[in-house]
């Protein structure tokens, strides 16, 4: 046994880990280096020269990787709000107020046992999720997270959304028919009739917006709605903002529609037989859709990036800094003003209390001037730069129907399946005729003839 394999062998399995990826990270680091260097110009025009193909690949990349924090988030969010509903702690034990168990959960379901039923198609089983995840990521290309920043603008995002956004139920009926599982075909089927009979009022309901706005871009849908709160189309079209609330709650398989994998009648539907990563793309899947959906809400009817009030440009903050003309005091500043200001924001816990030691109040000072840090220039960013501002308001809007959403979900109780098919056959679809009809009529009286 040799030395290298002695050392092998006592290393853990982080440090193993570690041992393969370092070299090879410093290999694939090194060989950018020089690719760039060798071939930098010729990238860079291949770039400029597709600049369409590469924003999409990006944004697509950016929100892959996104998709699992957002999950994340939305799980948490989940855990912990329904636990105060129901006078519980709900998870306070892994990280600070419990904020990793859902990461846990994710690592959880990473590490269980990919199974394939024996009677199962497997290429369909395998692609089934993959094409659920894949078209909820796909659809949030079009919605404007902020000025500028998106990933695609079409003049028919809208239409984008829908199409790309009515592909789930492909995927559930992938999923439910290839698990050869009478209840996961139930639930395929379900899901089929669902989004099929929920798609027609969830379109219909934005018609009356689109006379109104007179585009299917959401950028553009968004910019008319700039200024105060009372320039958001839900107050134009309020009938149409309901109809489309509803119908977007059973287009994402939300309580109390979420009848596609209920788990009182049809143990867990078309999701009965997987397991794994596979039932990991389902599940996540399901939570990025409600931020997704959560999203086109705010973006169509309630301001999108908006700011609330009317925005004043004399708050924007313009700091034309040139630290090279600071010269030698530069470095002074850098050396000097932040172990000064640790030291200050440290001395009063160090001399307010004896049982503080002098190492527990740095470190006090040091955390206290980093969020200082942070808190000063996320406010002049959220002052100066529109998109930052812009980011801000978006996520704050999106996440409070998010809360709605799992609100709804500890509160109501799963309908039947004949209530959810004729409450949108019966009522939604003639409520969204009416408000179609309605908006039409008031456009042609009131528009100069």
């Amino acid at each position: 046994m040799t030395a290298i394999t002695r050392t092998w062998d006592r290393l853990t399995l982080p440090g193993k880990a570690v041992a393969i990826l370092f070299p090879l990270l410093v290999f694939l680091t090194a060989g950018a280096v020089i690719t760039i260097i060798l071939f930098g110009g010729a990238i860079w025009n291949l770039i400029l020269a597709n600049l369409g193909i590469v924003r999409f690949v990006v944004a697509v990349l950016a929100l892959l990787l996104l998709a699992p924090p957002i999950a994340f988030v939305i799980i948490y969010m989940e855990m912990k709000i329904i636990a105060l509903m129901n006078l519980r702690v709900g998870p306070d034990r892994v990280g600070p107020w419990g904020t990793l168990l859902s990461t846990v959960h994710g690592l959880k379901v990473l590490m269980k046992e990919d199974f394939t039923p024996t009677r199962a198609d497997p290429v369909v089983f395998t692609w089934a999720p993959v094409v659920v995840f894949s078209t909820t990521v796909l659809s949030a290309l079009v919605i404007p997270f902020a000025p500028g920043l998106f990933g695609q603008d079409f003049n028919l995002a809208l239409l984008y959304f829908f199409a790309i956004g009515g592909m789930t139920v492909v995927g559930l009926l992938m999923g439910g028919w290839s698990s050869f599982n009478k209840y996961s075909l139930l639930g395929g089927l379900r899901s089929a009739a669902q989004i099929v009979s929920y798609e027609i009022p969830l379109t219909l309901s934005v018609v009356g917006l689109i006379i109104l706005a007179g585009t299917l871009s959401l950028n553009q849908i968004v910019q008319q709605q700039a200024g105060w709160f009372t320039s958001w189309y839900v107050f134009r079209q309020p009938l149409g903002a309901i109809i489309f609330f509803i119908a977007a709650t059973a287009e994402a398989n939300r309580t109390p529609f979420d009848l596609t994998e209920a788990d009182s009648e049809i143990v867990a539907g078309f999701a009965t037989e997987y397991s794994g990563m596979r039932f990991g793309f389902f599940f996540f899947a399901e939570y990025v859709n409600v931020f997704v959906v959560s999203g086109l809400i705010v973006t169509l009817f309630f301001g999108g990036w908006n700011a609330p009030f009317a925005w004043p440009a004399a708050w924007a903050v313009h700091l034309n800094l040139d630290p090279g003309s600071m010269g030698i005091g530069l470095l002074f500043a850098l050396l000097l003003i932040p172990p000064i200001l640790i030291l200050a924001l440290a001395a009063p816990f160090y001399v307010g209390s004896s049982r503080v030691t002098w190492w527990q109040a740095l470190l006090i000072g040091f955390i206290l001037f980093n969020l200082l840090v942070i808190a000063a220039v996320g406010g002049w960013a959220f002052i100066s730069l529109d998109w930052v501002a812009g980011l801000l308001w978006f996520l704050l809007k999106s996440y409070v129907f998010v809360f709605i959403f799992v609100w709804m979900r500890g509160t109501l109780p799963r309908v039947r399946i004949d209530q959810l098919m004729g409450f949108a056959w019966k009522w939604l679809l003639p409520a969204s005729l009416l408000n179609l009809f309605v908006t039409a009529l008031a456009v042609i009286v009131v528009s100069p003839r």
